[in-house]
């Protein structure tokens, strides 16, 4: 019975441990035993902490029998991208530097907010190194591996997080997103992610990559685990000084809204170039079914990538110095150059990418004025294989690493709210993703969309078949 129910969503575990048809005891067994057949070959998981998620399904079972209210999220497993703070686990970041460090003293603030949702944590998840990768690939503890094929990339950075959800170790997990580490592993991997809007949910207790670019998200295999573990989530935090003093909007309510008077649109212009026939493919499969017949173009796209790029590397390096003083050959050699280039750009050049920052967000929210949604590809290409260098878009050869988030940096630059949906083809192996974008806080709009994608069999998120 637990066997069958790990491969359901987090909702429905949820519902069969409320009920009393499972015990969070068994689903958590069932992860547990599910996690240790399948991440020695798919590389997802860097630390289990079984331990303490016998210790809550226990007392998750112990409260049900006693009649207690039990949280939206009862009994499901997660797990977390290795830069969440794990209390007694040291907060890697994908590195080898920061395993020395001591254990962390107590959780994240989103891990504590689902734990209070009675999710039970079973573990951290490999991720790139810092957090500065978009390929899914360690070079410490080895690539996470795309689930519907072990031979291709999950995507990163938050590649353990795809992986793990993805092949149905764990319904639910958290990644970041600086550039793109959602967007991309959800797309690759052939999940549903959100990126909410920048500075929605807390920060507090995650080890930082670019701060004033990094978001925090979910990634499920279905749009209402998204919008359960975003409603768990939202609320004001003391400890994250750059979280927005917003009203909480819980969203889970409102999935079933449903379309009407939703003004639709896809991103033509930079969004519709330099990519593979699939990704323009999922992008008018999912328009069509959305009646989006309007083309618009975003101002500025390409200059936002070229600000971002800029942002990235001096604030990262900003970051690193010292570990790259102190340990520099402890370092990935590619995130060790980017972080030494970084070093080297002159500060008028990243006063003026701030300055373009201020102007294309301005240029973006008037953009908003006339659409509610729009559509794009989340990713140029389904995913590469481990180990692959270059792709050709457009005829021409590309680097693979810095170019799978071509379409995700200009969105977080403005720091809009994205859902990434999954778009499989007839006789493909692997799926794509399509990004479903808003204005900012808007997140029930773009969860709305890919919810009733979702109900109309346009997009789907199957657990991977293993072996």
């Amino acid at each position: 019975m637990s066997e069958a129910l790990i491969d359901k969503s987090a909702a429905e575990i949820a519902d069969a441990v409320r009920s009393g048809e499972a015990k969070a005891q068994d689903v958590v067994e069932a992860a547990l035993k599910r996690i240790e057949e399948r991440n020695p070959t798919l590389g997802a998981f860097t630390d289990v902490t079984a331990r303490r998620a016998r210790a809550k399904a226990e007392a998750i079972d112990r409260r049900r029998r006693r009649g207690d209210k039990l949280g939206s999220l009862v009994g499901a497993p997660f797990a977390v991208k290795n830069l969440f703070d794990v209390e007694g686990v040291a907060t890697r970041a994908g590195s080898k530097i920061n395993r020395d460090d001591p254990p962390a003293a107590k959780d994240a603030t989103l891990i504590a907010r689902l734990e209070a949702a009675d999710a039970v944590l079973v573990g951290a998840l490999n991720m790139g190194e810092y957090a500065y990768d978009f390929t899914g690939e360690n070079a410490h503890d080895g690539p996470s591996r795309n689930p519907h094929d072990p031979r291709h990339m999950s995507g990163g950075s938050s590649g353990g997080s795809g992986t793990a959800a993805a092949s149905g170790m764990v319904p639910l997990t958290l990644g970041s997103d600086t550039n793109g580490s959602i967007r991309v592993p959800a797309s690759l991997c052939g999940l549903f992610g959100l990126k909410p809007t920048y500075g929605r949910l807390s920060r507090a207790g995650t080890f930082p990559f670019v701060a004033s670019l990094d978001h925090l998200g979910p990634l499920a295999r279905s749009s209402g685990d998204l919008a359960l573990a975003y409603d768990a989530m939202i609320g004001p935090d003391a400890e994250d000084p750059a979280q927005a003093n917003v009203a909480v909007a819980p969203v889970a309510a409102r999935l079933s809204d449903g379309l009407k008077g939703l003004r639709i649109a896809k991103l033509g212009g930079y969004f519709a170039a330099s990519a593979t026939a699939a990704a323009f493919e999922a992008v008018e499969r999912v328009a069509e079914a959305l009646s989006a017949k309007l083309t618009l173009e975003m101002p500025g796209a390409s200059r936002a990538r070229a600000a971002a790029y800029l942002i990235t590397m001096a604030e990262a390096a900003a970051l690193h110095l010292d570990r790259l003083r102190a340990r520099r050959l402890d370092f990935d050699p590619e995130v060790r150059d980017r972080l030494i280039a970084g070093a080297l750009i002159p500060n008028p050049w990243i006063a003026h990418a701030q300055k373009f920052r201020r102007w294309q967000r301005q240029e973006t929210l008037k953009f908003f004025e006339a659409v509610d949604v729009v559509l794009a590809p989340a990713t140029p290409c389904r995913a590469p294989l481990i180990g692959q260098k270059t792709m050709v878009l457009d005829g021409k050869e590309t680097l693979v690493r810095p170019n799978l988030g071509l379409f995700t940096q200009p969105i977080s630059f403005v720091g809009l709210p994205v859902a990434t949906a999954p778009v499989w083809t007839k006789g493909e192996r692997l799926p794509i993703g399509v990004q479903i974008i808003a204005a900012p806080w808007r997140e029930d709009l773009v969860l709305r969309v890919a919810h009733a994608l979702e109900k109309a069999g346009i997009v789907a998120a199957p657990v991977a078949a293993f072996g």
